[in-house]
């Protein structure tokens, strides 16, 4: 998710601080709480499914780019150092099939690309 969960959680704390606050008008209130509760209803989603999807994604990433290895860190920031990673090489493998006009390569890593964008959808996305 972009923004991470936890710099969404500590505006919502930010926010529910003010309106905790006396003289916060009603109208102001009502939209904070409501933005609130939406917002932590698609923390809650992205946080269950965060280390599965990193781990399904990382696994990929490291058979396209050719690595051996897998995760035995399932912390979620270990997991996204990792992603990050295996991202950067992915553009590397991308630039090179390109050059080498592998279109088998090339088909499996837009393949990739698209499953990831589908594993990261939440239940509001409208496409």
């Amino acid at each position: 998710m972009t923004p991470e969960v936890p710099a969404v959680l500590m505006q919502l704390s930010a926010i529910a601080q003010r309106n905790a606050m006396p003289g916060v008008p009603d109208p102001e209130r009502a939209s904070d709480l409501g933005i609130t509760a939406m917002l932590l209803a698609l923390a809650a989603e992205v946080w269950d499914g965060a280390a599965q999807n990193l781990v399904v994604e990382n696994r990929a990433l490291r058979a396209l780019t050719g690595e051996a290895g897998e995760d035995d860190d399932f912390r979620l920031s270990q997991l996204k150092a990792e992603n990050d990673r295996l991202r950067a090489r992915l553009i590397e493998a991308h630039v090179a099939a390109e050059a080498a006009g592998d279109a088998q390569r090339l088909a499996a890593i837009w393949a990739e690309l698209v499953a990831s964008t589908e594993r990261r959808k939440l239940s509001v996305s409208l496409v």
